[in-house]
């Protein structure tokens, strides 16, 4: 973590949404900040670390909306954010919302690209 750290956001999403071949949106399938810059990692169906707020995913759901793409081989980006301060509460909490808050906040950044298809 950089000096300075007191939060962490992370985003991800599929840019290849609906289709690899004519992608026509970023469809966002997860928004949380305010992880604590210790957390070091998220377990399946336990809670999230203490203080942590999730936003809405393009399914209009607050949490995680895991990958599910209707064709092709998608994309699923992991971008994660050092910040210098700990976010109020958005409202509403949402990828736009989340990045307007962190600007002039970003001490570094780093990103994860995964794929997934679906089995025939």
């Amino acid at each position: 973590m950089p000096a300075g750290t007191k939060s962490l956001a992370l985003v991800v999403d599929d840019p290849d949404a609906p289709d690899p071949a004519a992608p026509r949106m970023t469809w966002v399938h997860w928004v949380v900040y305010n992880i604590p810059p210790a957390a070091t990692g998220f377990e399946a169906g336990a809670p999230l670390p203490a203080g942590t707020r999730q936003g809405l995913n393009d399914g209009e759901r607050e949490g995680y909306g895991g990958p599910c793409p209707p064709i092709g081989r998608h994309r699923y980006v992991h971008k994660l954010y050092a910040l210098d301060t700990a976010l109020p509460i958005l409202r509403p909490a949402t990828k736009v919302g989340l990045e307007q808050a962190m600007q002039g906040h970003i001490l570094d950044r780093c990103e994860l690209v995964g794929y997934s298809q679906k089995k025939r």
